[in-house]
């Protein structure tokens, strides 16, 4: 995997607040109770597609929120276009996925505790 040019780190990381910020004043009910955070976004060269990595507490709900994420999608994409018309031309296409980082965390804990 090549690595991300400075600009396509700042502009992952503006999306991140971004994104985190639509998704928060969705609030938890949107998505079934369950608690939904932006882990990272990483931009591709062209900076037209932007994939957005999710924690999902509890992630037994991982799917159910995943369907839900992505059947509002537009509409998230919809909102970040007005929140940076002045900094981009173009409203990068949004393609999410689950971050389970925590979960192998949690399951390399539980391997080390026996």
């Amino acid at each position: 995997m090549e690595t991300e040019s400075t600009r396509q780190q700042k502009v992952g990381r503006q999306l991140q607040k971004d994104i985190a910020e639509i998704i928060r004043r969705q609030g938890m009910s949107a998505y079934g109770g369950a608690m939904v955070s932006v882990t990272s976004v990483r931009m591709s060269p062209d900076l037209a597609l932007a994939r957005v990595r999710l924690s999902i507490f509890p992630s037994d709900r991982a799917a159910a929120v995943m369907t839900a994420v992505n059947q509002q999608s537009r509409s998230i994409r919809g909102e970040l276009g007005k929140r940076i018309a002045k900094q981009m031309r173009i409203v990068p296409e949004l393609v999410f996925a689950v971050d389970d980082s925590l979960d192998y965390v949690e399951k390399i804990d539980e391997l080390l505790k026996k």
